[in-house]
């Protein structure tokens, strides 16, 4: 039986998390995991494998990627060209066949930890084209007539950045959880694990700022957690007190805001809000 998993030293998961991934382990179900970019969807399957001392296989999604890919391709080109050429090789057509990432998963001799990261991104019908692979962990190989069969089923973990919807077949065959973007006492826990010692007043005077920048009517983007702790980063590297942080009314934007906004409308948007204020004084 795979113990179960209870968020590691290097990686804090509220309850709710945790009860989803072992929810989604017990049930041998897909885990779909939702969330704003940098709320650590990627680094949960990581931590999950380092918590159950799993090995993990790691299947990055792109605009261009299709679903045969996970499985495997028939390199016919090389054979043909190989054949030309006369060699022996051409004989053997599993020379011309690369293992995909499920054919990985499921021909471990031991159980894994397969991330299917940002299935979003691809084709609509790229997830509808993975069904019967992830429900009954086998695939036929046409061109040797083999048939793949997983030794031990993996635990699936997907994520997506939600921008596209994903077909309903495929969320039946799914657990879900979505990660809620930390509170300030959450925040506080991931920082000490990112930074530990850190001075109370400094990080109050940070996530105070923090929390309200994210607040702003209009922004375009919101800083993510990954980017509060490049910020915070920046400031120690700096070090930088509460004091430092205080703006007033003729510069809104925080101390190395770069770091936080991540396009010129965001950063417009608080230059024009410094403007108004010193208009009111």
């Amino acid at each position: 039986m795979t113990a179960r998993f209870q968020g590691t030293a290097e990686y804090v998961a509220t309850d709710d998390l945790t009860i989803a991934v072992n929810a989604a382990v017990t049930l041998e179900r897909p885990l779909l995991v939702k969330g704003e970019p940098g709320t650590g969807k990627t680094e949960l399957a990581r931590q999950v494998a380092q918590a159950l001392g799993l090995r993990m296989i790691e299947w990055n999604i792109k605009s261009t990627t299709r679903a045969q890919q996970g499985l495997y391709e028939y390199d016919a080109v090389s054979r043909l060209r190989d054949s030309q050429l006369g060699e022996e090789r051409v004989h053997d057509v599993g020379n011309y066949i690369k293992r995909g990432k499920l054919w990985q998963a499921f021909d471990a001799d031991e159980k894994v930890v397969l991330l299917i990261d940002e299935v979003d991104k691809a084709d609509i019908e790229f997830p509808n084209d993975l069904l019967q692979e992830l429900d009954r962990m086998e695939f036929h190989v046409y061109e040797t007539g083999e048939t793949i069969r997983a030794r031990h089923r993996p635990i699936v973990i997907i994520t997506s950045n939600n921008e596209k919807e994903l077909p309903d077949a495929f969320l039946r065959r799914c657990f879900f959880h979505y990660i809620r973007f930390p509170d300030e006492a959450t925040m506080r826990k991931i920082v000490e694990v990112h930074h530990p010692g850190i001075k109370n007043a400094l990080l109050t005077a940070a996530l105070t700022q923090f929390y309200e920048l994210r607040e702003t009517p209009g922004l375009k983007k919101k800083p993510s957690t990954s980017e509060v702790l490049d910020w915070l980063k920046l400031l120690l590297a700096e070090d930088l007190s509460a004091e430092d942080l205080k703006r007033d009314g003729a510069n809104a934007l925080p101390r190395l805001h770069g770091a936080l906004l991540k396009n010129e409308q965001d950063v417009h948007l608080f230059e024009r809000l410094a403007f108004m204020a010193r208009g009111q004084r």
